[in-house]
This record gives structure tokens, C-alpha cells and sequence, in this order.
């Protein structure tokens, strides 16, 4: 691979219930445990990071792929949701959905589409045979 770019950040305090910060400091973060996990909920989580990281990837995947297709998406969103929960070997796992939505396009066309940006997208193949990641294409 050649190096484009590289990011750092570095994660301090009690791991989930600490802080993250980036080399150049544009994330400042304080972090805490989901109330759904059983912590506080007062801060933000690396499942929270790892989602608009992912969903902005994967627009910018389908934005490369529908200009090369000279395919207008005009106002597409995409949005990620990533799951975590125990797996069968006591530890835990991840999963996602990208929910892509592109108005302009018939659903077969942006389908098309955003299988495509799951070929090319970073953040794909770094998951592809990891975690369960769906690609659902909707209306909305």
C-alpha cells in the first residue's frame, strides 16, 4: 500500500470512560459508556466515531463511483448504524448497516451503485469478512 495519509489520535483515561484526541486536535473528545451498556451516556463512544467515519467514507466512495458513472446523485445521504454486542467466543463484535438513500435514482440504479462504493470504500474493505456489514438502499 501506498500511504496517502495517515491519522492518530490517542485515547487516554479509563479506555471507554476517557478521552480521545487527535494529533492535530480536531477531535477533542470525552467518552463514555452507552446507558444502554450500562454507563453514564455522557460522552460520546468509539461505535458513535466509527459510524460517521464509515458513513462518510462510503459517500465519498458512491460520490467517486457515480462520477465515474457520470450519475448525478444530487442531494444523497448515507447514514451508518453499528451495532455492538457479545459474540459466542466471550469477547464482543460489531455490525453495521449503510443506509444510502439517492432520491434522483431509481432503487435498482442507486443499488447498483452502492455495491459498487462497497468495493472501493476504505472502511469496506477493511470490514469485508469481519463484521456483518448490510448495504440497504431506501426512499428516505
Amino acid at each position: 500500500m501506498k500511504t496517502l495519509y495517515t491519522a492518530q489520535a490517542l485515547a487516554t483515561g479509563a479506555g471507554r470512560n476517557g478521552h480521545v484526541t487527535s494529533s492535530d486536535r480536531r477531535i477533542d473528545l470525552d467518552l463514555a459508556v452507552p446507558a444502554e451498556m450500562g454507563g453514564s451516556g455522557q460522552g460520546a463512544n468509539p461505535e458513535q466515531l466509527f459510524a460517521a467515519g464509515y458513513a462518510a467514507c462510503f459517500h465519498s466512495a458512491l460520490q467517486a463511483v457515480a462520477r465515474g458513472a457520470k450519475v448525478d446523485l444530487g442531494d444523497s445521504t448515507v447514514g451508518a448504524q453499528v451495532e455492538i454486542g457479545a459474540n459466542d467466543a466471550g469477547g464482543f463484535q460489531l455490525a453495521v448497516t449503510l443506509e444510502v438513500v439517492i432520491p434522483l435514482l431509481p432503487h435498482d440504479q442507486a443499488q447498483q451503485l452502492a455495491d459498487q462504493a462497497h468495493q472501493v470504500c476504505p472502511y469496506s474493505n477493511a470490514t469485508r469478512g469481519n463484521i456483518d456489514v448490510r448495504i440497504l438502499v431506501t426512499d428516505d
